[in-house]
């Protein structure tokens, strides 16, 4: 069986470890080695998508760094209990025309016995920024 260490219940600081392994991940732009952090299983919600298992979280970050340029991610602990951790982020992109947008957001995420994320549910915003007022580059 996979692990993903660290395995819950999470303490503060295992949670902060968990966090900063997901935003590495996420900052590498590579589908699979996120995917590799979710259960074969895995329930997503992100804005108005629902995405279920390892092939279709692939296929929709394949996607969606295709049409976000110079992604950059940041996490932050927001709270943790048990088996589940929620976090404020936000990151920054250049769309296919352009223009630069940082979203923020929370997400809720909860995971198996194992480490893996079994579920992970994202509540999103963009809001169009000039180069200039870039926080990450």
């Amino acid at each position: 069986m996979e692990k993903r260490h660290p395995l819950p219940p999470f303490t503060l600081e295992t949670a902060i470890e968990k966090i900063q392994l997901a935003e590495d991940a996420w900052n590498s732009r590579n589908p699979e080695r996120v995917a590799l952090a979710y259960t074969i299983d895995s329930e997503w919600r992100n804005r108005t998508q629902f995405i279920n298992g390892r092939a279709e979280i692939i296929g929709f970050l394949t996607g969606k760094w295709e049409k976000e340029l110079h992604y950059k991610l940041r996490k932050e602990y927001w709270a943790h209990a048990g088996n589940r951790i929620a976090v404020r982020f936000e990151y920054e992109y250049q769309n296919e025309a352009g223009k630069w947008f940082r979203a923020y957001g929370n997400e809720n995420w909860e995971f198996n016995e194992d480490g893996l994320m079994q579920r992970r549910f994202a509540c999103i915003n963009d809001a169009e920024i000039t180069e200039g007022e870039r926080k990450f580059k």
